[in-house]
């Protein structure tokens, strides 16, 4: 069975779509319902992508008694990690999902580590102190060989190693597209709670929360580590659906940039136009990357720049002429009354981590 390539075409598409949602909802939270602009996105993003390099390789490794350096022999002991994955596919999911926890956490950590200096900065100074912090993640990786493999990378084991390889991507598309909808629903909650109506007072009036006794450096430093944890979920799964990780591949024009211009397309404080924004932007890119050998003869200059160029000039004309984006925010009403309950897990969530 050979996938046609314009199956391939939309596999690939809904997979990365997918894996951006997930990261641009984390930095709707942020930007959009909270004010916190954070051009550090990337570092959250990073950390998860070196968590899902550098841990359940090492962990399959020891289980099924593969010598060797993990860096130096990586390609070897990867390899040897997939056929014994292959007999063992439960314990592949368990490490699997186990990866994702501790992405989560260390993402997490590191937001509450960078939010702490920097949360009570604002506007531009905010925004270049996270910068600054999001940079320290590619330097990093590229400078400790130990972590990633530096500049030459390493791959990542590969739980569906079991499928053939014509269903394997299909499957794993499938698995992110569920993924990207649970951080959706969990999002709509968040922001549809009493939760949501505090952010967007931080964000709107600070002085004013602060009177009615909020405590707004608080409420930032934790979306910052909600949204982190978030992040590095959606660089987990992009490293393992790629089955590797370099560290110069998390720029920030891609895990920074990029989100923000997907959801000021979107429409800021609204999930829905995050949907909309990263499908479209998804979509042109793909377009343009997949389709670029047709557009060299249409473009007087090398097509591989032509995505760039294009969605800087999306960025301007949303900019210039709907600032808002294509969904403008709007009030959300109150999820129903059985979210308060003392018995929902949610409202303890949200209570132990804001209140």
């Amino acid at each position: 069975m050979v996938l046609e390539s314009e199956t391939v075409f939309i596999i690939d598409l809904l997979a990365i779509f997918a894996i951006y949602v997930i990261i641009n909802l984390s930095l709707n939270l942020e930007f959009g319902y909270t004010g916190i602009p954070n051009f550090g996105k990337v570092l959250a993003v990073g950390a998860g992508a070196f968590v899902a390099a550098s841990i359940p390789g090492r962990i399959f490794a020891g289980m099924a008694g593969i010598e060797g350096d993990y860096i130096t022999d990586n390609l070897a002991i990867v390899s040897q990690i997939n056929m014994w994955l292959v007999d063992n596919t439960g314990i592949g999911f368990a490490i699997f999902f186990l990866t994702l926890g501790i992405a989560a956490v260390v993402g997490g950590g590191l937001g509450i580590i960078t939010s702490y200096p920097a949360i009570r900065l604002r506007g531009d100074y905010l925004a270049i102190t996270l910068l600054a912090f999001g940079e320290s993640i590619r330097i990093i990786g590229n400078n400790f060989t130990p972590l990633v493999g530096g500049t030459l990378g390493v791959q990542v084991p590969d739980p569906l190693s079991f499928l053939p390889d014509e269903m394997r991507f299909p499957v794993a598309t499938v698995g992110l597209v569920l993924i990207a909808a649970v951080v959706f629903i969990f999002s709509e909650k968040m922001v549809r709670s009493p939760l949501g109506r505090l952010l967007r007072a931080v964000r709107d009036n600070e002085v004013a929360a602060e009177s009615l006794g909020k405590n707004s450096t608080q409420i930032r430093i934790r979306i910052i580590m909600v949204s982190a944890a978030l992040a590095a979920i959606g660089g987990a799964l992009y490293a393992f659906y790629v089955g590797g990780t370099i560290a110069f591949a998390y720029d920030r024009a891609s895990w920074t940039f990029w989100p923000f211009l997907m959801i000021l397309i979107g429409g800021l404080a609204n999930n829905k136009g995050v949907l909309i924004g990263t499908l479209i932007f998804v979509t042109l890119r793909k377009i343009i990357i997949f389709y670029k050998d047709s557009l060299e003869g249409y473009v007087p200059f090398d097509a591989v720049w032509l995505d760039f160029l294009l969605l800087g000039i999306i960025l301007l004309l949303i900019l210039l002429y709907r600032p808002q984006g294509i969904f403008t925010e709007k009030p959300t009403a109150t999820i129903a009354n059985r979210f308060d309950t003392p018995k929902s897990g949610a409202k303890k969530l949200f209570n132990m981590l804001f209140r």
